[in-house]
């Protein structure tokens, strides 16, 4: 049997994992807990392992790839087993390079299909209006660019 650094070697070789991500892969495997403890102390050591690079990675992938909204991509870190500061962190600087707005006008064009606001009924305005708030957008912003009165 693979010790746990040489198995926790070899999934990070693949992709970048968060520590829980990696303590949960390793215990899956049945490896002793005070292995995984080492092999984890080990690797965040000498840099192969850091939840700060992850976070930036989801971050950037959630934002710039998929056309994601702020508080999704903080939702998709802390999935990763990243605590709450430094997925914070990492959402903010990563949405100081990108155009909050222009990411919300891309999303509303892709769920209006080329339709106007003006051409929805409210049942389907209201789904857009979900559907966008889901992809981490602000209500009050997707609203605003709707056009559309606040709810009360």
């Amino acid at each position: 049997m693979a010790d746990a650094y040489t198995v926790a070697l070899t999934l990070l070789s693949a992709r970048e994992w968060s520590e829980a991500q990696l303590r949960t892969r390793l215990k899956r495997r049945q490896l002793d807990a005070d292995d995984i403890d080492a092999a984890v102390e080990k690797l965040k050591a000498d840099g192969t392992l850091n939840d700060r690079r992850v976070a930036m990675a989801v971050g950037r992938m959630e934002s710039a790839i998929k056309g994601r909204g702020r508080a999704r991509a903080i939702q998709k870190i802390r999935q990763a087993g990243i605590d709450s500061d430094t997925a914070d962190d990492a959402v903010r600087e990563v949405f100081q390079d990108i155009d909050e707005e222009a990411l919300l006008d891309q999303a509303i064009e892709r769920k209006l299909r080329g339709k106007t606001s003006k051409e929805l009924d409210d049942k389907g305005k209201a789904r857009i209006v979900r559907a966008l708030a889901g992809q981490g957008f602000r209500v009050d912003a997707i609203l605003r660019r709707l056009k559309l009165p606040p709810s009360r």
